[in-house]
């Protein structure tokens, strides 16, 4: 379970990203977070992955309290979190396959375990058959659905998506959506930041709005209103 208690985040150049959050996200949810820019969005992932630290209030993510997590635990923690970015963040250089199997070799997964888990991760995604292309001979939601196998490579507990539909067409977008969906009922936590407003209205589930860094709104199956 995830838990923000009166959270705020201010910068060192004053700016207060986040005024007194309170949010209650129980495994298993699928959660949007939406908002302008500016609204807060960004800074709430950001100390979700421990990028930032809490100014004050508390934040907590099952058994970690991040706002006293120590430096050196936070590589273990964040293992439990599989993360999905607008740009991708892929590697030029490597096949999909490769791709897919660099977020298990960091962490010291054996050959044995990679060899077995990767091709079930690409049926997952749908790109049994891409395993041995690069990036830029896929489009964009293949590349899309590469990161997305990629999050899920270290069996986490939650994924967060950032946009995960900024930089791919409607129709793909929806099955990128579909997929998290899909991810969502094996059992995971599914937190998709996002300004797409026809994908939050179509599918349905809790939206959480932030406004000047504060929750506004709170809905389960509810609508876009930023």
């Amino acid at each position: 379970m995830i838990e923000f208690k009166n959270v705020q985040k201010v910068y060192q150049n004053g700016t207060k990203a986040l005024d007194g959050v309170n949010l209650t996200i129980k495994d298993g949810e699928f959660v949007f977070i939406v908002g302008a820019s500016g609204a807060g969005k960004s800074t709430l992932i950001k100390l979700l992955l421990r990028e930032e630290k809490v100014t004050s209030g508390r934040l907590t993510v099952d058994n970690f309290d991040l706002t006293k997590l120590q430096s050196y635990k936070v590589p273990y923690y964040r293992r439990r979190i599989g993360v999905v970015f607008q740009d991708f963040r892929l590697f030029p250089n490597m096949t999909v396959s490769e791709n897919v199997a660099f977020a298990m070799r960091v962490i010291g997964e054996s050959k044995k375990t990679i060899s077995k888990r990767v091709p079930v991760l690409l049926a997952t995604v749908g790109l049994t058959d891409k395993a041995n292309c690069f990036p830029n001979e896929l489009s964009g939601g293949q590349q899309q659905r590469v990161a997305l196998a990629r999050a899920l490579a270290n069996n986490p507990d939650t994924i967060i998506a950032d946009e995960p539909t900024g930089n791919i067409d409607p129709k793909m977008s929806m099955e990128i959506m579909s997929l998290l969906k899909r991810i969502n009922d094996c059992n995971k936590t599914v937190i998709v930041v996002t300004h797409a407003r026809d994908l939050v209205d179509q599918m349905h589930q809790r939206v959480v709005t932030i406004r000047n860094g504060t929750v506004i709104e709170d809905r389960v199956g509810g609508m876009y209103h930023a």
